[in-house]
């Protein structure tokens, strides 16, 4: 049954209509029920609606304090809303909240969108004198003419109209995409007996343990399509017929025919986008979206692309040759299948390198691992992290800590790890309230989410490595939020092009594999025994094993995500996304052996709501300067050396989008990366020579 939005609430007792009386004034989650939301969100968009038309209608001449900063101030009430309802969407959703987001989303999108498009503050806008603004108040004038500008405010009535459907329309279809991505994932799971877990280890038989009894099957073991549980089970399990089964599952999310198949949404979205972009003077959707990036043009993204595409496939094709042999010698008369790799990837590794997982994992407990990061952020940028049993949160599950540096609050953090059903796939940072000092200093909310598998309780939880990284991944992203020290809310932390935006957490990720860090951190679950050095060794050596593969699976969606975007209206018009994806898998020699990291029926980057539509590629732009970055440490001969880290807090970290990206890199490492330490860090320099 569809649940619908919940019944308006009297406004006495609507939480979003009284000051929280809380840590930080931090949302009272306790106190908040679904039918709180539609209120507010109705009070919230009047009052938008009335402080916009204000200035819109200011007597006085423009100025960028009665414009830019009147409209910075706008919207506080529905941000506030906002931010705490898509937290729950994302982290704790149900019916009532999704049928919510059905219903809001669409209105969101149209109400920012007739900001946007609004003739008379575009005109404020080009009259202000820029003359006398300081370098920030520059730069977030520049941002607000180029929002404008590219929303269609210059556009004629009719042509504004046109696009108004247009944006209503795709905001209802990137929701729908979500929701049934995730209604996939919440329909699926594979119990499994004691016969069935063959090849797994202790920790993930418990885990699936677990995951079995969250799901109301006790006694029984569970697979479910979390990234952690369906990869760490395909890497183990010696059933390949229960291989197959999941890794089936897992890539035919929102291609399973009926109700919640994804094919017409994705047509609907790529003809919708490319009519859009045409509307505004852009060729694609592609030209469009890149206009605004580092990268600047499609172009640009396919000569990296494609320059990593050659040695990483050749790579591939060399080790899945390495693991049909390890099948002939077992004995196996069967052709290396895609939910075969992992499996025995992991088995070459340990021939290769004489490393296992299994063995790695009990040093890779979370809380050490939480630890691990926080530690690094102290030695980096001197500030500190103490737990918050005080603060509200939307789930048991959630810790908070408070970050300060020299004794003042900085922020707050909120990890949420664990998978659950309530939980959408994937990891990802998000914010409560974001930094800014408009009128007086505000403090970020900043919010990590992961889906690491739940121990049994009284279990410790461990990670993989791959866990690990995502772990720093993910915190280099908050940090990202919670050093921002600028004044505007709109240049506020990750308020930065895409294609910059990965710099921060990429990088992080570099201090995880470091020897220092893993010595210190890496401690056994169980004894508490430091991780051997034989064993950092082992990680160390093997850290570029298998990035063939890694480097293919997410290659092919960036490449396939580019493909759909540089589509025009006319040749979006018929298109069939099954048919598509197999065509530009086959034009660019995609091994069969190798799934998609994300393919285009469940690509939540690129079709849930277009984050990242056209810009997938930004991973590994931001990798070219991660790699470039981190060898400024490295050429110091200190990976916490204290000059290279107060440079890289102040031109990054802090500067949310202060500057130019391009302008912020140079600021902290001197000049502009090649990618050449990418293919180094990847291990696939002597393929590309």
């Amino acid at each position: 049954m569809t649940a619908q939005p919940s019944a308006d609430l009297s406004t006495s007792e609507n939480p979003f209509f009284a000051t929280w009386d809380t840590p930080f004034e931090t949302p009272p989650f306790g106190a908040i029920a679904p039918g709180h939301y539609l209120p507010a969100f109705e009070r919230a968009l009047a009052e938008h609606v009335a402080e916009i038309e204000a200035i819109a209608t200011e007597s006085a001449a423009p100025t960028f304090a009665n414009t830019v900063a009147a409209m910075e101030r706008s919207g506080r009430a529905l941000n506030r809303v906002s931010s705490v309802f898509f937290v729950l969407v994302g982290a704790n959703s149900d019916d009532a909240l999704l049928a919510i987001e059905r219903a809001i989303v669409p209105r969101l999108a149209a109400h920012a969108n007739r900001i946007r498009t609004d003739a008379r503050l575009a005109k404020r806008l080009a009259a202000i004198d820029a003359d006398g603004l300081d370098a920030e108040q520059t730069r977030v004038l520049e941002r607000y003419r180029l929002m404008f500008r590219r929303a269609g405010a210059g556009l004629d009535a009719a042509a504004k109209e046109k696009l108004a459907t247009i944006t209503e329309r795709l905001a209802r279809l990137g929701t729908t995409f979500s929701q049934n991505v995730l209604a996939d994932e919440q329909s699926f799971v594979m119990l499994l007996d004691e016969a069935d877990l063959a090849g797994l280890g202790t920790a993930a038989r418990e885990e699936a343990r677990a995951a079995a009894a969250e799901r109301g099957h006790p006694g029984k073991y569970a697979i479910t399509l979390a990234r952690s549980s369906v990869e760490g089970f395909l890497r183990a399990s010696e059933r390949r017929d229960l291989r197959e089964q999941a890794f089936r599952a897992w890539t035919s999310r929102g291609c399973k025919g009926g109700p919640t198949d994804n094919a017409a949404v994705i047509a609907e979205t790529i003809r919708l986008r490319a009519e859009r972009a045409r509307l505004l003077g852009y060729e694609t959707f592609a030209d469009y979206r890149l206009d605004d990036s580092m990268a600047k043009t499609p172009q640009n993204v396919r000569a990296l692309l494609e320059r990593v595409w050659a040695p990483a496939r050749a790579r591939a094709l060399a080790d899945r040759d390495a693991m049909q042999d390890t099948i002939r010698r077992e004995g196996g008369n069967f052709p290396l299948a895609a939910w075969d790799w992992r499996h025995y990837a992991e088995k070459v590794r340990k021939a290769r390198y004489g490393l296992d997982e299994e063995a790695v994992r009990p040093y890779l407990p979370l809380d050490q691992m939480i630890a691990a990061a926080f530690d690094t952020a102290t030695r980096l940028f001197g500030i500190t992290f103490a737990p918050r049993k005080n603060v509200p949160v939307w789930h048991p599950d959630v810790r908070v800590w408070e970050v300060s540096r020299d004794g003042a609050p900085v922020g707050l953090f909120f990890g949420d790890y664990f998978a659950r059903a309530s939980k959408r796939s994937g990891a990802w940072m998000t914010s409560l309230r974001r930094q800014e000092k408009l009128d007086a200093a505000v403090l970020p909310l900043i919010v990590n989410v992961t889906n690491f598998a739940k121990p049994a309780p009284g279990e410790p939880a461990l990670l993989s490595f791959d866990d690990a990284r995502t772990l720093f991944h993910e915190f280099g992203h908050a940090l990202h939020g919670l050093l921002s020290n600028v004044t505007y809310p709109l240049i506020s932390g990750t308020g930065v092009a895409t294609d910059f935006v990965e710099l921060p957490s990429q990088l992080y990720e570099h201090w995880v594999q470091h020897p220092d860090v893993l010595r210190r951190f890496a401690r056994h679950a169980v004894t508490g025994a430091q991780i051997p050095d034989e064993l950092i060794e082992k990680i160390l050596r093997a850290k570029t094993f298998d990035q063939g593969f890694a480097t293919v699976e997410y290659v092919a969606s960036a490449l396939v995500d580019l493909d759909f975007h540089a589509l025009s209206p006319q040749q979006a018009q018929a298109i069939d996304p099954a048919a598509f994806e197999r065509d530009a898998l086959a034009r660019i020699g995609m091994p069969e052996e190798i799934s998609m990291r994300h393919r285009p029926p469940h690509f939540t980057h690129v079709f849930s709501g277009g984050g990242y539509a056209s810009a997938y590629y930004s991973y590994m732009w931001s990798e070219v300067m991660d790699a470039d970055a981190f060898a400024a440490f490295e050429e110091a001969g200190d990976p916490f050396d204290p000059a290279t880290a107060r440079k890289l807090h102040d031109a990054i970290y802090s500067a949310g989008g202060r500057q130019d990206p391009a302008d912020a890199y140079v600021a902290f490492r001197g000049r502009l990366p090649t990618p050449d330490a990418l293919l180094k860090k990847r291990g696939l320099a002597d393929e590309a020579a």
